[in-house]
């Protein structure tokens, strides 16, 4: 078992009392996470149910708790004891946080649970499990956690984190950074061991949010429709959204354009960036610009994108995990990729130059903002100050 960066914060949430909530999109690693957390668990009295099983969808579908509570007994719970129950799916099982909390209030009993919808989890767990529960999100790999995955990852790569270009590292680890941002971050994806095999599993991964979280997680129907409006935001990755237009190119109405987008996001299929305000002067639009969570998803229903379309994509994502995300624009001359924590701004550019660089210092002066950083994905010439892409982790 891979272990990931995100399984420390994870087993040190183990001891303590609140039900730790792991959600993401499908096949991230949930489950793989979940029972990380088991084998961690210092006693025996424990338990996985997969609740897509229907005997354990039943088992909690049960209107009597009396009932449900002898049925875990029979699968090895004694409640006498400290237990950890851990459940898969949990979205679906409607009642499920009721039950949670019931017995959490009654035995003292840890969850670890997993699912696959914020959409779901966010708002129906924190009406019923209000200070019972943490929530961690799971996202597809960064480009340590690939390193790994390829068994690629050296500890000499943490020298170089967040550092400038540096020619001896860009060589050792380009090709697999290509890799990375053409094929994106889903474990399964990253171990497979062809391009076929990585492609079927990507149209697996879309089929399997289609059919399983959109279909069963939400109050819409899957239609035609709602799927060209997926296959439009790959083609408008980094753009503002336009929900006229988009509402004139789909047929759908504006307000149903915003409720799917929003289902989207809180289901970790898109990345919505917002414009941040300083104070200065207001931005020209507060639209957000979109962004797909995986890369490899992205050019899986993308058509026609550039290569500086993927890459910014590419380095949304890598930044996201490092604080909360914005850009910034007041006007075409003025425009800023991304700015981390409201600190540090970032540009983004395939083949990075000094005109690049000194625009960007500018940009981010003239707005207060006290640190600034250039990234590219090729070197040009004899300029190294900027950050390659690979460095950014």
């Amino acid at each position: 078992m891979f272990i990931r960066q995100a399984f420390f914060q994870l087993e040190a949430h183990l001891p303590k009392k609140q039900a730790t909530v792991i959600t993401g999109m499908r096949r991230v690693g949930k489950t793989t996470a979940v029972k990380y957390l088991l084998e961690k668990t210092p006693h025996s009295n424990k338990i996985y149910l997969d609740l897509e099983r229907i005997e354990y969808r039943h088992l909690f579908n049960q209107a009597s708790y009396a009932d449900i509570e002898r049925g875990l007994a029979q699968l090895g719970i004694d409640f006498s004891r400290p237990a950890v129950i851990a459940l898969d799916e949990i979205q679906l099982v409607n009642n499920l946080p009721s039950v949670i909390k019931s017995l959490y209030d009654t035995y003292g009993v840890k969850f670890i649970v997993s699912g696959s919808s914020s959409f779901y989890i966010k708002n129906h767990f924190s009406e019923s499990l209000a200070g019972r529960k943490k929530i961690f999100e799971l996202w597809p790999l960064d480009f340590k956690e690939f390193l790994e995955f390829r068994h690629l990852y050296k500890p000499e790569i943490e020298q170089e984190r967040g550092r400038l270009f540096l020619r001896t590292y860009y060589d050792l680890y380009h090709g697999a950074y290509e890799a990375f941002i053409k094929y994106g971050g889903f474990p399964e994806v990253v171990l497979a061991e062809s391009d076929d095999d990585r492609a079927d599993y990507l149209s697996d991964i879309i089929n399997a949010y289609i059919e399983l979280d959109i279909k069963l997680l939400s109050d819409f129907e899957m239609t035609d429709s709602l799927y060209k409006l997926m296959l439009l935001l790959a083609v408008r990755s980094g753009n503002k959204l336009d929900y006229s237009k988009l509402s004139s190119i789909t047929g759908i109405s504006r307000n149903k354009i915003k409720d799917y987008i929003l289902l989207l996001e809180h289901t970790y299929f898109i990345r919505l960036i917002r414009p941040l305000s300083k104070g200065i002067d207001k931005e020209l639009t507060s639209q957000p610009k979109v962004y797909f969570t995986d890369t490899g998803i992205l050019q899986q229903l993308g058509t026609g994108l550039s290569g500086g379309q993927v890459f910014e994509n590419t380095v949304a994502n890598q930044l996201a995990q490092l604080g909360q995300l914005n850009y910034f624009e007041k006007s075409r001359s003025m425009e800023i990729d991304f700015v981390v924590d409201g600190q540090t701004a970032y540009e983004v550019k395939e083949t990075p130059t000094p005109q690049h660089l000194n625009k960007l210092q500018y940009a981010a002066a003239s707005i207060g903002l006290p640190q600034s950083q250039l990234i590219g994905r090729y070197p040009a010439s004899q300029f190294k100050d900027f950050i390659w892409g690979g460095n950014v982790f």
